[in-house]
């Protein structure tokens, strides 16, 4: 096996555990995790050269993987909610939320992202702002509200 190759191998046994982790954690299906987390892989064998001089590798992977992650989820809401709109009947609603997965679920992908990467991951704001790609105060401002929204489904549990 050529360096390339060992020094690629080496990051994925590194980090698929953890990142499987967080996606799951996001998305709630191990599937799903292990689909997004593929596909985040893939694009770092297209890059490898670029991407192994970056200071942390593995922040590239996970952020890849988390926005890809979103996408999917947000994909998921919004299909409901337009053919409900089309068809002229409200969306379904869920069950209240009596579990921390349940509340987890209860919160925008974008906010979940978040608070499973800064107090799962205890991942510093400035890099998770890295991660996905927005600016400081908007992880911030996703941080604060998805605790409130957790905090109420939380209490009402």
């Amino acid at each position: 096996m050529d360096d390339r190759r060992a020094d690629i191998a080496a990051l994925y046994r590194q980090t698929w555990p953890p990142l499987i982790g967080v996606l799951v954690s996001i998305g709630g299906s191990r599937l799903d995790a292990e689909l997004v987390a593929q596909d985040a892989y893939a694009r770092l064998l297209g890059r490898w050269d670029a991407i192994r001089r970056y200071e942390d590798p593995e922040a590239w992977v996970r952020g890849v993987a988390v926005r890809t992650m979103v996408g999917r989820l947000r994909r998921r809401e919004v299909v409901p909610r337009l053919a409900a709109r089309l068809i002229g009947r409200p969306a379904p609603v869920g069950e209240p939320a009596g579990d921390v997965a349940a509340a987890l679920a209860g919160i925008t992908p974008e906010q979940r992202a978040v608070v499973v990467l800064h107090d799962v991951m205890e991942l510093p704001v400035e890099q998770i702002a890295v991660d996905l790609e927005l600016p400081v105060g908007a992880v911030n401002a996703r941080l604060a509200r998805a605790r409130r929204a957790l905090g109420r489904v939380l209490e009402d549990a």
